[in-house]
């Protein structure tokens, strides 16, 4: 699962493979903006039925995180 999500959020931030990782943090990618974040988590439930409760998902600051959040929501 671990592996799907990166992949998706690589996707959404059109950025290249390899460049997110768990230890990734979302203040270092320059890409992934508020917008980015939403579509990020709606991506999620729409490809991969995890659904992560949007006032939660606004508390993530890391990748790490989200996959934490994505399990305890799937």
């Amino acid at each position: 699962m671990t592996e799907k999500v990166i992949s998706l959020i690589e996707e959404v931030l059109d950025v290249p493979r390899g460049t997110i990782t768990e230890d990734t943090r979302i203040e270092d990618v320059e890409e992934w903006g508020s917008l980015e974040h939403v579509a990020i988590i709606g991506e999620l439930e729409e490809k991969l039925g995890i659904a992560v409760p949007l006032e939660e998902s606004l508390e993530i600051e890391s990748v790490r995180e989200l996959l934490d959040m994505c399990e305890n929501c799937g």
